[in-house]
């Protein structure tokens, strides 16, 4: 070592020669503050947003429960994780190893009350999740036996058709059956869903492509027409690959697959045109099934329904690909 000491290690030395101090903590907390503010205003949510955590304000009588489950999925997780950064937190400052000064703290092997905790805890709140949302799932996806209105839905690359099974005319005396469409278009259907369809339902129907546009407000897909404050079930079913039937302020959305028909109910309690699209990787122009959903006055809907018989939109599309043999039927108790 040399006398002055000049072969020691020296801080680093700033431009006039001085050691530089070290960064206080504060200025780092400044900037982790900082950046969480950038973080917290660059989604551009309102004060009005953000009770729905992200959620699309809901435009259905049963959407609300659906956005009550996500909250309180959202406040679980919440706890939990305050929980978690708060034991990590403290055993990162009250176990270091500049406090103790013990090289290898003493170990702890099992602890039984300490193992059930950890055992226990997280299994309570599977439970309890669990619960809400086999409850919530129950009351969403009730069929009703005669439903006000319904709509098949289909989906096919890459695009929707949407058939009205609806009594146009009035008259009860026409019917699917008489022109055989439940044994041809509407032949994907189980028996127990084409049971509830309306008397006389002749329908119409109305097919979209993926350069279709609405006239109203330019967004691209075909238009489907529901009737405010009247229960409206859609019967969900496929020509080709697996797709979903996502309409974004409904807060849900279902499989759209082949051989398999699913089905729900809403009721719409918002007038307004609203985005819908296909919420399963379907094939290369899975990102243009995009639809438009237009929820207007029953006479206006009503009306609509009149105009595509007036165009020659009688009738139905293929459905889509039937289930074969006893399977058609075999799920009785799937809503």
């Amino acid at each position: 070592m040399s006398p002055n000491g000049s072969d020691l290690p020296h801080a680093p030395e700033g431009a006039g020669g001085t050691p530089m101090p070290r960064r206080p903590m504060l200025r780092k907390l400044q900037q982790a503050l900082a950046a969480g503010l950038v973080l917290a205003t660059a989604t551009g949510c309102t004060s009005k947003d953000f009770p729905r955590l992200g959620m699309p304000t809901p435009v259905t009588d049963e959407a609300p429960r659906i956005l009550s489950l996500w909250q309180g999925s959202w406040a679980a997780a919440l706890a939990v994780g305050v929980l978690v950064w708060g034991l990590i937190l403290w055993s990162v400052i009250f176990h270091r190893r500049s406090r103790s000064k013990v090289e290898v703290p003493p170990q702890t092997r099992y602890n039984m009350p300490i193992e059930a905790l950890y055992t226990v805890v997280p299994i309570i709140i599977i439970a309890v999740l669990f619960y809400f949302t086999a409850r919530d799932e129950t009351k969403l996806l009730a069929t009703s036996s005669k439903p006000t209105h319904v709509v098949n839905v289909v989906g096919y690359q890459w695009s929707w058709g949407f058939n009205y099974v609806e009594n146009v005319d009035g008259d009860a005396k026409t019917d699917v059956n008489t022109d055989h469409a439940l044994d041809k278009e509407l032949k994907a259907i189980p028996d127990r869903m084409t049971k509830g369809f309306p008397q006389g339902a002749e329908g119409v129907y109305d097919v979209g492509t993926p350069g279709e546009r609405n006239p109203q407000n330019n967004n691209p897909g075909p238009t489907l027409w529901l009737p405010k404050g009247e229960k409206v079930q859609f019967i969900l079913t496929s020509r080709d690959v697996i797709h979903s039937f996502w309409v974004l302020p409904f807060l849900m959305k279902q499989d759209v697959i082949p051989g398999h028909v699913n089905r729900f109910e809403v009721t719409p309690n918002r007038e307004g045109t609203f985005r819908g699209k296909c919420a399963e990787l379907c094939g290369v122009d899975h990102s243009r099934m995009l639809f438009n959903v237009k929820v207007v006055s029953p006479e206006r809907y009503q009306k609509h329904l009149e105009e595509l018989a007036k165009k020659g939109q009688t009738g139905y599309i293929p459905a889509g690909t039937a289930s074969t043999g006893d399977a058609k039927n075999a799920e009785t108790n799937n809503p």
